[in-house]
């Protein structure tokens, strides 16, 4: 390989690296690394930690996790750290107090249905998982204070949440401040090239960084990447506020929510929830800025999202089901059905059973909903509780739910 072609390679790999990323430290050092890499046919080793507190994956979740899987495309090597050790410490991020130590079988459990999610992104069979319990376990008392020995008691109350409990005089366990110098042996153990982590995570791997040089590495290079903002354009994605898309959820429900991503947002979400290629993506920014219609590109959005987590018989579905709920205004083929007994005559002996079978949270939300126009029997709106309703009729619930009717003596749902 020409030192021309090489270089052109680093560009593109770094183009790729960088897109929708919030800060690089150690660019050069990356460089450098590629270079020999590309000419060694040797990948890098690439790290990132794992929590083991097990959450929902959403696509704010996933942002680091699509970067991780663009490296994997790039032919790096991917290992995934689970910290069975660390975690017996308990991480105090962002808490105004230490977080609660897990116990060895939460954290096995946690981290098994980490990985179920996890694989929904990463290819497996290209992926590493270590515990760091491994390395951390065999420590002697000599390497653990040689580990302390690295850091001052002042650099560490530089991270926000061990400053904000100092200045409040809220107690730091002094285990605690063993937490990120532990994670940050790990990049010693696995002589880390680079390490992915969100913006959060900044003191820790920087510490990473440091520890290596302390160990006379080659330090690793730290890729940060940002948070995601939500469906309401304001707030980080989160479940507890609503404003997620969760990477298991059905088709139909991913399709529809990504068609909400407000239109300001659809290039941050190219570029942190797809694995769009840099000069395709700058093609979709030149046509927003030409002033081309921003619903063409949100529904190229929604097909390639909703592609990545589902197979393309159910996305090619789930876009028809927009479709026809949605801007046809039409009803959608594949409809939950809700067997109801035949006493059931009007909009208002259905509130039980919907409530039953958690089609509304209650009878006061179904009422809400119903003055406010967000009740529709068979595409028209319902305008009362006495409206009568018959077998085969269609309910839909405000913009999302659908249930068809079926009268039967048996009470109970058939949710397909």
């Amino acid at each position: 390989m020409t030192d021309e072609v090489m270089k052109q390679e680093v560009t593109r790999q770094m183009r790729i690296i960088l897109k929708g990323s919030a800060q690089l430290i150690g660019e050069e050092d990356l460089r450098s690394k590629l270079e020999r890499s590309i000419q060694s046919n040797t990948p890098l080793t690439i790290k990132f930690g794992m929590d083991p507190s097990a959450p929902d994956i959403h696509l704010g979740h996933a942002v680091v996790l699509r970067k991780l899987k663009q490296l994997q495309d790039l032919g790096h090597h991917i290992v995934i750290i689970i910290g069975d050790f660390t975690g017996r410490i308990g991480d105090p991020t962002g808490k105004s107090k230490g977080r609660r130590a897990l116990s060895e079988k939460e954290i096995l459990f946690n981290a098994q249905t980490y990985q179920e999610q996890v694989f929904h992104i990463l290819d497996k069979s290209k992926t590493e998982v270590r515990y760091n319990g491994e390395w951390l376990e065999l420590l002697r008392l000599e390497e653990i204070l040689r580990l302390a020995s690295t850091i001052t008691v002042a650099r560490m109350l530089e991270r926000d949440d061990f400053e904000n409990r100092y200045t409040h005089n809220i107690p730091i366990g002094l285990h605690e401040f063993f937490y990120p110098l532990m994670q940050a042996y790990d990049s010693v153990a696995l002589k880390a090239d680079l390490e992915l982590g969100g913006t959060d995570q900044t003191f820790n791997i920087l510490m990473g960084r440091s520890l290596q040089k302390n160990w006379e590495m080659e330090p690793q290079a730290a890729l940060f990447m940002p948070i995601l903002e939500g469906l309401d354009g304001v707030e980080k994605m989160s479940k507890s506020l609503g404003n997620h898309i969760g990477i298991l959820e059905d088709a139909k429900i991913m399709f529809k929510k990504v068609m909400e991503v407000p239109d300001n947002l659809i290039i941050r979400y190219f570029e942190l929830a797809t694995d769009i290629l840099p000069d395709e993506l700058d093609k979709i920014k030149e046509a927003l800025d030409n002033g081309e219609n921003p619903r063409e590109y949100k529904l190229l959005l929604a097909r390639t999202i909703t592609a990545l987590y589902h197979k393309p018989e159910s996305t090619e579905l789930a876009e028809q089901f927009f479709y026809q709920a949605f801007t046809k205004k039409e009803l959608p083929e594949d409809i939950p059905e809700l067997v109801i007994s035949t006493t059931v005559s009007t909009i208002s002996d259905l509130i039980p059973p919907l409530v039953q079978e958690g089609f509304v949270s209650g009878s006061n939300e179904f009422r809400r909903l119903l003055q406010q126009g967000g009740v529709r029997l068979n595409t028209n709106k319902a305008d009362s509780l006495t409206d009568s309703v018959a077998d085969g009729d269609v309910i839909k619930i405000g913009k999302k739910k659908f249930v068809r009717l079926h009268f039967s003596d048996a009470k109970k749902s058939n949710i397909q």
